[in-house]
């Protein structure tokens, strides 16, 4: 399993709100935010309905992938998928850090993975509640 995956009761805006609280509660965050609809649009003349990739990262996590790896930001951050499914749903995945850990012949890193993922499963759950 690459994502964890759920779907929330909310618009896709609200759903965004909630998400980052909810990060923000177990000190992650968001990162970075891409609009794949207006990416894909401007680039490609292609359509898609509303899509946001965030890149989410715990900054004591990223610490320690760091210093376990100088190139380890090449892993950095874990990616989300937040997707409009219509008007009172959206869409969102959340990565499994068991990838990264997957990837790597680095114990120092794999363990920064086993405990963000705790955390994740902690972000969904509380997402979950939501729903």
């Amino acid at each position: 399993m690459y994502a964890y995956s759920l779907e929330l009761s909310l618009p896709m805006d609200r759903a965004i709100e909630k998400l980052r609280e909810i990060l923000m509660s177990e000190k992650m965050g968001v990162v970075a935010e891409i609009d794949a609809q207006a990416v894909l649009k401007a680039k490609i003349d292609h359509d898609i309905p509303p899509y946001r990739v965030l890149g989410i990262c715990a900054p004591m996590i990223a610490k320690r992938v760091l210093a376990a790896d100088g190139n380890g930001g090449a892993l950095l951050p874990c990616g989300c998928a937040v997707r409009y499914i219509d008007a009172n749903r959206t869409g969102i995945a959340l990565q499994n850090p068991d990838m990264i850990a997957a990837a790597v012949d680095n114990a120092e890193i794999r363990a920064a993975m086993s405990e963000v993922k705790a955390t994740i499963e902690r972000v969904v759950d509380k997402l979950k509640a939501l729903a």
